[in-house]
């Protein structure tokens, strides 16, 4: 092979090994740092005319846990560069399926919260309701269940407003 033939080679390789780089970056927040540094979250109270005396307290802890491990904002009580602010405001169960006898054999959970989300720095402001469903067999008591179907619910709803607030999705 010539010297022609091989400094050719040499510079086809070369820029393919340099147009073709691959670069992966996984962040779950699409947040500006250099413009936020804090989020004000309200305590999201329980409006909800039917309810669980514990499930307020778990939402608001859930819901401040889920912004303290997953972004570097600071919780601030007021003055925040983002405020999240809202209220429980429904928690019902409904027959889902019916048996052949005749019976409920399946009982629907829903919780519904209202959330209000406001950026002014990003000029974002919206007002959205967030639900989450689970289901549990007829024949057992509610109060049996509630406390892991009411975790599993809150869960999903605070993914749902994290989504809708900071992450890229």
């Amino acid at each position: 092979m010539g010297w022609k033939t091989k400094w050719t080679l040499i510079l086809a390789v070369a820029s393919l090994l340099t147009a073709c780089s691959v670069s992966y970056k996984f962040t779950s927040t699409s947040i500006n740092y250099d413009l936020i540094k804090s989020i004000q979250l309200d305590n999201v109270a329980n409006r909800a005319p039917y309810g669980w005396a514990p499930m307020e307290a778990m939402f608001n802890n859930k819901l401040q846990d889920r912004y303290a491990n997953q972004t570097r904002l600071k919780l601030v009580k007021r003055g925040g560069d983002m405020q999240l602010s809202g209220e429980i405001i429904s928690y019902d169960q409904f027959n889902k399926a019916v048996s052949a006898e005749g019976f409920s054999s399946q009982v629907q959970l829903k919780i519904t919260v209202n959330i209000r989300f406001n950026s002014p720095k990003q000029n974002i402001s919206w007002e959205k309701q967030f639900s989450a469903t689970t289901q549990y067999n007829a024949t057992q008591q509610l109060s049996a269940v509630q406390e892991q179907l009411v975790t599993e619910m809150i869960e999903d709803l605070t993914d749902q407003i994290f989504n809708a607030t900071v992450a890229d999705w």
